[in-house]
């Protein structure tokens, strides 16, 4: 089992990362693998509407980790997409990041996110939280992508990571978010093994509000 982070936040060590980092001790005990994928603080160009990828692979932005993470997507079982609050939203930067992943998974069916456990942490100092898991959370219902809860929304207080541990029920329910993903995706692939299949899903419908036709 893989899960693979996004960590929206230009900090690498700030307070998100230490969200992070309290599921990561659940997967390690659980002997679940992870990896971290840093946004980082460079220049993170948002989504140019331009087709390139509807009939080539990848973003047509190819300098800023895209097109990277979405192919480390494909062969995890599990997403987390973490990242601080901005006035009451994500950081601007993973909204720029998760709009060009999951608009250039199109040509190919879904496949790097289709059927996938995910869940969002929201990091604050104070409020906004659950505004900012409201915009990231939408990702998943349009993907297939089953979304996995905790023991309370799933959010950690604090100005910096020092402030992080005082926020002891933030900090649990990421552990129980963690214990919450393993069994998902074991659960899933108990059911793989079983031979239960997939959805089958209808396709070919686009339609459009305005008419054009009149």
């Amino acid at each position: 089992m893989n899960v693979l982070f996004l960590n929206g936040s230009s900090h690498v060590h700030g307070t998100t990362m230490r969200a992070i980092e309290e599921m990561i001790h659940i997967f390690d005990a659980e002997g679940v693998e992870t990896e971290v994928f840093q946004t980082g603080a460079q220049p993170l160009r948002d989504c140019l509407q331009c087709g390139y990828c509807q009939t080539h692979d990848g973003c047509v932005i190819k300098d800023d980790g895209v097109n990277k993470f979405v192919e480390k997507a494909k062969t995890a079982d599990a997403f987390i997409f973490a990242s601080p609050v901005y006035f009451a939203h994500p950081s601007g930067r993973i909204y720029s990041f998760m709009d060009r992943a999951f608009f250039s998974r199109f040509p190919k069916d879904y496949e790097p996110f289709r059927f996938k456990p995910a869940a969002a942490i929201a990091v604050g100092r104070r409020g906004g939280t659950t505004a900012a898991l409201d915009g990231l959370n939408k990702y998943f219902g349009l993907t297939a992508m089953p979304v996995v809860g905790s023991t309370y929304w799933n959010m950690v207080h604090g100005y910096d990571s020092a402030d992080a541990p005082q926020d002891q029920e933030g900090l649990q329910t990421m552990r129980n978010l963690a214990r919450n993903m393993i069994w998902l995706v074991r659960a899933i692939e108990a059911g793989k093994k079983a031979g239960i299949p997939y959805p089958q899903e209808e396709k070919g419908i686009f339609t459009n509000f305005v008419r054009r036709d009149m």
